[in-house]
């Protein structure tokens, strides 16, 4: 979605800040998933909710034929409400409640991906009760480091995520004795916005050990469940819109050793609908000091909180200027320091009342949004009826 292509006269009448989502760019992605996960034979990809759970975007999803990856009741039903099939739902979680599990439960979700034996033995009562065997595959810790922020590293031995890679069997065997619950898989997941395929290569030859482990004791897993973690080009939404799902699969293809009739399963979730979605919001008040001058807009971290969590980099732009460019820090009106989306970038000369976009933002920018400050939620807008 270039510059140019954003429908700005029609943004006029809508009251900021608000998301705005390219749903044809939407599909385009949704399509390159698919074309590149069918070449493999067992490749199954389902998309993480967290990411956003949007009721459209979520349709569009599913009408693409992509399973849901959850982590949490309000996931598992908003899941269900947008019709994707129970038997492509995953529910992970280090901490699932009684009244979660029992909603997957009753719901006959595909698998749990258990992340403790004592989770393990409340699913075990719980499906007990009902009369039902739970399918499980067991989240387990590989200590695989990703480059990426510290804050959204999932896979190293000091994260909360997973079982320690040394309680495989233990766990294992303890599934065997329990009468309701089934293992079907193992599940892994390093961490996010990971754009080196080195480190999806080092998940593999992790995975390959563990598989090897489990087949010296005459163990077979149905599945393999990799999680996602696959970056998106915050530098360059126009440019590299579509992430490189080619090289992503192929790599799984190519250094992953599935044993037959095994599947493997992806959490995409970034990947999938960041770069379709922009934050925007309408400068209230150009403030000029004595070392700086301010772009103060509407939206806040509560409409968007990456930069001030994770010191997220997004593309900002003037969408309703053409001047020369000239250097601000652009914030918002919350009464926090950390109210800032960016510092000292260039915008096209901003005035009252222009149109900002911060771009690739349709991942972790909505789902996100809190009422801080009693603030109004963001609407959500797509491009299909605007």
């Amino acid at each position: 979605m270039a510059k140019g292509q954003f429908p700005t006269a029609k943004f006029q009448s809508l009251r900021t800040p608000f998301y705005y989502y390219d749903t044809e760019l939407l599909r385009e992605t949704l399509r390159a998933i698919n074309q590149e996960a069918q070449k493999h034979e067992g490749f199954c990809v389902h998309y993480a909710v967290k990411a956003n759970a949007n009721p459209r975007i979520l349709r569009i999803i599913r009408e693409a034929g992509l399973g849901a990856d959850c982590v949490s009741g309000g996931e598992i039903d908003a899941s269900i409400r947008a019709g994707f099939p129970s038997s492509k739902i995953v529910y992970a979680g280090v901490g699932k409640s009684d009244w979660e599990i029992n909603l997957g439960l009753d719901q006959d979700i595909f698998c749990f991906n258990v992340e403790s034996i004592p989770e393990l033995e409340v699913i075990n009562e719980l499906a007990a009760a009902k009369g039902k065997v739970a399918r499980v595959a067991f989240r387990l810790n590989p200590n695989v480091g990703a480059h990426t922020h510290a804050n959204i590293t999932t896979g190293l031995a000091e994260n909360k995520f997973g079982i320690d890679m040394r309680d495989m069997l233990t766990v294992i065997e303890e599934a065997s004795r329990l009468e309701h619950v089934k293992c079907v898989g193992l599940h892994f997941h390093i961490g996010s916005q990971i754009l080196d395929m080195g480190d999806f290569e080092a998940l593999c030859n992790r995975v390959n050990e563990l598989q090897n482990e489990l087949e010296r004791h005459r163990i077979v897993v149905e599945h393999i469940n990799v999680g996602g973690g696959l970056g998106v080009d915050y530098q360059h939404p126009n440019r590299v819109s579509i992430p490189d799902f080619k090289a992503y699969f192929d790599t799984y293809a190519k250094k992953l050793k599935l044993r037959p009739g095994q599947t493997l399963h992806f959490e995409l979730g970034r990947a999938v609908v960041a770069q379709c979605g922009s934050l925007i919001t309408r400068t209230l008040y150009i403030k000029k000091g004595s070392v700086k001058q301010f772009c103060i807009v509407d939206a806040g971290f509560t409409d968007l909180i990456r930069p001030a969590l994770y010191q997220a980099y997004h593309k900002i732009e003037n969408i309703t200027s053409e001047e020369p460019v000239e250097a601000y820090d652009v914030v918002g009106p919350i009464c926090e320091s950390t109210d800032v989306f960016a510092k000292q970038i260039d915008l096209n000369r901003c005035h009252r009342g222009d149109l900002i976009a911060i771009r690739s933002a349709g991942a972790y920018g909505e789902i996100m949004a809190s009422q801080y400050n009693c603030r109004q939620l963001p609407q959500g807008y797509m491009s299909d009826d605007i």
